[in-house]
Order: structure tokens, then C-alpha cells, then sequence
């Protein structure tokens, strides 16, 4: 089985707003990018509310979010992973990335914004259940998957979704 290991986050001194996936996926792997999948609707929503969309450099996406005080990683920082969906990722060697350590660092985060329901439940079994509440005064929002596997939902009513990531990198 294929294993799959995480990347570090973006994330810059003064974020307020963490969006957590659930793991890479191959596309994002075999480019050593965050949503790289050129159907995935994460970058285009960064786009439409922080300039930081497909036409942007990767890097200079990063930067953009950085700027706006946006971080983005996973919940998990490894697991058992044959394909890319996220069905496919094996619970029983999935290891969550050290929350109380990047809290306690990057303080001034306020708004956890999942990226889909997996990523939600992976976050409350494996790092909730286990280490009780991270800060008290933290916020969780489960978002709309911009995965291309959850194309039930228009883009435009993803987007009116996701713009709540405005509110929390204004702070």
C-alpha cells in the first residue's frame, strides 16, 4: 500500500485563518504543491477572494495567503494511501500533524476551516477526541470539499461558502 506523507504548512507569523485537508493527494504529491489537481476548486476560491488563483505562481500563491493571514495544511501528517481520494486513506496508520504545537506557535489563529466533512471527522477523532478542546476560543467551520470528487455543489455556491475565510483573516 501506498504510503503518503504530508507537507509542512503554509503559514505565516501573524495567520488567524487555518484551512485543514485531509492529506495530499497524488496530483499534489507528484507536484509538491497543496490542491494540485487542476479540477480541484481550492485555488480558484483563494483566487476569487485573495488574488491567489491558478494564473498566480505557486510560490506566489503561498505569499498571498501568508499576506492574508491565511495558513493552510492537513490534519494528517501521514498515513496508508493507495489512490487520492479520501476514502481511500487507511485510518489504522494515519498519524495527525502536532496541533498544540502549531497552535501554541501561531497563536493568533481564531478560525479552523475544514476543507470537507473527512477532513472535519479525521480532525475531531484524531486530534479533538485525544487532546480535549485545543483553545477554547477557536472556531470550526466545515466547508465545502473543493475536491473535483464533490461536484454535487455549484462552484459559485462553494465560493459564497468559503468567503466566510474573509471574515477570520480580517482580524
Amino acid at each position: 500500500m501506498a504510503s503518503s506523507t504530508g507537507f509542512p504548512p503554509i503559514v505565516g507569523p501573524d495567520a488567524t485563518v487555518l484551512v485543514l485537508g485531509s492529506l495530499p493527494s497524488r496530483k499534489s504529491l507528484e507536484a509538491s504543491e497543496y490542491y494540485a489537481h487542476p479540477q480541484n476548486a481550492f485555488w480558484r476560491i483563494m483566487g476569487e477572494l485573495f488574488g491567489a488563483g491558478l494564473d498566480v505562481a505557486y510560490a506566489k500563491r503561498t505569499v498571498l495567503l501568508k499576506r492574508n493571514n491565511i495558513a493552510v495544511w492537513d490534519v494528517l501528517a501521514s498515513s496508508e494511501r493507495p489512490g487520492s481520494m479520501d476514502s481511500d486513506i487507511d485510518s489504522s496508520t494515519a498519524k495527525p500533524n502536532d496541533f498544540s504545537s502549531f497552535l501554541t506557535t501561531y497563536c493568533k489563529i481564531r478560525l479552523v476551516c475544514f476543507n470537507g466533512q473527512k477532513a472535519a471527522g479525521m480532525f475531531e477523532h484524531m486530534v479533538l477526541s485525544r487532546h480535549g478542546e485545543l483553545q477554547s476560543d477557536l472556531r470550526y467551520e466545515t466547508l465545502p470539499s473543493t475536491s473535483p470528487a464533490f461536484a454535487a455543489m455549484p462552484f459559485e455556491e462553494k465560493l459564497r461558502k468559503w468567503s466566510i475565510v474573509l471574515q477570520g483573516s480580517a482580524s
